[in-house]
């Protein structure tokens, strides 16, 4: 009885330190598969084999609801530490391998999430890819401004240019 009791506190501690909750099927997959998946959004998240009793009643603790109806069957819950979106196209695409997986659903931002769901925060770029657009879209807004602002000079330059050139004539 401790022990399921230490469990739920690991578990409800795992929810509450979520930046989002990934809860999949594995049913049929190798441990060397799960291995696999695991370095492959290890960076990101932390890949866990879970009991459905004993999750539901943690998940429920940190606030959690919308995930009792998924835990059917063998579950196991990539906890996010990082990047969701990075951690969903990790799953994704280790599903595509591994038709075995099962993606379930989640909770992000407060937010239940669908499997349809996850696979559309799959599809978006990463945190990094959108950092580095906006930056660019920011530098080239400025080599606009700074065009804009040295253009009447470097056009009065020219013209008082002229005027000389006209006057030497």
């Amino acid at each position: 009885m401790a022990n399921k009791e230490a469990s739920v506190a690991e578990l409800t501690e795992k929810f509450e330190g979520s930046t989002a909750v990934l809860l999949t099927e594995y049913r049929g997959l190798t441990v060397a598969q799960l291995k696999e998946l695991r370095r492959s959004i290890g960076e990101h998240a932390t890949y866990a084999v879970v009991k459905n009793t004993l999750t539901k009643i943690a998940a429920n603790r940190a606030g959690i609801t919308a995930l009792d109806e998924g835990l059917e069957g063998p579950s196991a819950i990539a906890f996010v530490h990082g990047d969701p979106v990075a951690v969903a196209k990790g799953l994704k695409n280790f599903a595509k391998a591994n038709p075995l997986l099962i993606i379930k659903g989640g909770f992000f931002d407060g937010n239940a999430l669908s499997a349809a769901e996850v696979e559309k925060l799959a599809e978006l770029e990463s945190r990094e890819v959108l950092l580095a657009k906006l930056a660019g879209a920011f530098k080239q807004s400025l080599f606009g401004a700074a065009y804009l602002f040295n253009a009447p000079l470097s056009q009065a330059v020219r013209t008082v240019d002229a005027l000389r050139a006209k006057q030497d004539a």
